[in-house]
């Protein structure tokens, strides 16, 4: 008879900006038998690895450089509406968690929790359910569930459009005008514009203003 072929494994791309935690998770994945097709440092990284190699799951650290995770499940939800997508992140509260559901994230993970919840989170979303933190689950999806039925108005960050949100994560991570156009192929003057629009639509006057928010939404390495 012939040998029962072995089940196929489901395929994972990593996106986490430390190395030595890349490495962690990828061995943690590895041993329940998922196959890491690919590793990203940076949110641009991930959803590039995302379009080029089609994965069953994406897991996103929040805080990358170049592109954030939320923003990075954003883009790659908004192109892939099958891939599961987890998010790790150091910040339990209620406007992360909210801003990773909006953005297409099915699972939400501290980075604080053993690695055993990882993986259960990871059984979870490829079978097509939601996985949340159990310290942060029960109050943010009751919020969620309560923003989708009454259908109010969008989230702050919702103000802004993509590209509005990258330019916004590299000026608080402390990019100059110069160096955010050569990381996003825009003139100078253009991140200029783009950072007084931002600030106009948001009713924000100055960087301090800006960096607040943006560690309020998710929206910086840190």
């Amino acid at each position: 008879m012939p040998e029962p072929r072995e089940p196929k494994r489901a395929r994972v791309v990593l996106a986490e900006d430390h190395t030595m935690v890349r490495s962690g998770v990828r061995a943690l994945l590895e041993g329940a038998r998922l196959e890491v097709v690919g590793e990203a440092a940076d949110g641009r990284e991930a959803i590039r690895l995302a379009a080029s190699l089609r994965p069953d799951l994406i897991v996103l650290d929040v805080a990358m450089p170049l592109m954030n995770g939320i923003e990075a499940a954003r883009e790659i939800r908004g192109a892939d509406g099958k891939v599961g997508i987890i998010v790790l992140s150091m910040h339990g509260d209620r406007a992360y968690v909210t801003e990773a559901l909006r953005a297409g994230a099915s699972g939400y993970v501290l980075k604080s929790a053993a690695f055993s919840e990882l993986l259960k989170a990871v059984d979870e979303v490829l079978a097509g359910r939601i996985y949340l933190a159990p310290s942060v689950s029960r109050t943010a999806l009751d919020d969620y569930v309560r923003r989708v039925r009454d259908e109010i108005a969008p989230s702050e960050i919702e103000r802004l459009s993509a590209r509005e949100r990258q330019v916004l994560q590299l000026i608080v991570d402390g990019k100059t005008s110069g160096e955010v156009a050569a990381l996003l192929a825009l003139s100078p003057k253009s991140v200029d514009t783009y950072r007084s629009r931002i600030m106009r639509k948001l009713g924000i006057g100055d960087l301090p203003g800006l960096v607040k928010f943006a560690i309020r939404h998710g929206l910086t390495s840190y």
